[in-house]
């Protein structure tokens, strides 16, 4: 559904969690995770172990790109809207199918007739687990001491299938089929809750309160440059400055980024974005999964 509080900072993207240090603001998890990763260590990453070597690296991106680029997540999206209370809500349904970009996943007769191949697709995957990674009972999948960001590409989307009541249909997708799995998922939630136990209580602020934060913040990162050598930049002749559009390409296409580009390079690009009152904010996005457009009145 749309997300004013979002919106007041400039921002049209539409999903949930978005990160924003100082001015800057992260979309997407994958990019928020690779930003929390670079931080200093401190008590938000003591439970996480770091892929070191070359092949754990390599797993680690695999493992991403497996989730999100090969139709895995868009299953599970299926599985878990098909058993959305939502779904009897005319303008969540509406919504969502705005937001998804077309009516390919509604009405309900067509969630149910696309449920098997839906089922076929998420069961490979607890099957690639249960005879691959966690066949040699190592506890979590690059083999680490603790759970990686590998662990987080995974679980975040097993966990939410879980969570939603007949999402996961334990006729075909059984805990006495893929015991490994389950386990690694409860090791995985284990891990969660006491990190946050450890973190104690969070400040909520409501979205006044956090705009009003935000939009007093210095810019948390420099400034960076357009890449010239870029074959989007030289294709469309972007410059710094120059207003632009950005975009995701699977879903939420509708809500487009607007503002003055500041960086863009092979993995990520910047705009500065107006505040509905006023200021601005750095809006950063993957190149991976967004699209970048000069903008045309």
């Amino acid at each position: 559904m749309p997300r004013p509080d979002i919106h007041r900072l400039g921002v049209k993207y539409r999903r949930i969690p978005i990160l924003t240090i100082g001015r800057d603001v992260y979309l997407d998890t994958r990019l928020i995770i690779a930003k929390l990763n670079e931080l200093q260590p401190g008590q938000e990453t003591a439970h996480l172990s770091v892929a070191t070597t070359p092949e754990q690296r390599a797993l680690q991106q695999l493992l991403q790109v497996y989730i999100m680029d090969s139709g895995f997540q868009r299953n599970v999206v299926q599985l878990v809207l098909l058993n959305h209370k939502g779904l009897n809500d005319p303008a969540f349904v509406k919504d969502r199918a705005e937001f998804i970009g077309g009516t390919t996943f509604f009405p309900r007769e067509a969630l149910e007739a696309m449920r098997p191949e839906a089922v076929r697709v998420v069961k490979n995957g607890f099957e690639f687990l249960e005879r691959t990674l966690l066949s040699d009972e190592r506890e979590w999948l690059l083999g680490t001491e603790k759970p990686s960001i590998g662990d987080i590409e995974v679980a975040w989307s097993l966990v939410w299938l879980e969570r939603v009541h007949g999402a996961i249909p334990d006729e075909w997708i059984a805990r006495g089929e893929f015991p490994k799995v389950f386990a690694w998922m409860e090791r995985f939630k284990g891990v969660a809750a006491k990190a946050q136990e450890e973190l104690g209580e969070v400040k909520t602020l409501t979205g006044d309160e956090a705009a009003e934060l935000i939009l007093g913040s210095d810019f948390y990162e420099e400034e960076g440059q357009v890449k010239e050598g870029d074959p989007l930049v030289q294709q469309l002749g972007l410059k710094k400055g120059q207003l632009v559009r950005v975009w995701p390409t699977d879903t939420g296409v509708n809500h487009k980024e607007l503002g003055e580009l500041v960086s863009i390079n092979e993995k990520e690009v910047v705009v500065e974005a107006k505040a509905e009152e006023g200021g601005s904010t750095r809006v950063h996005a993957q190149r991976h999964g967004f699209a970048v457009g000069a903008y045309e009145e």
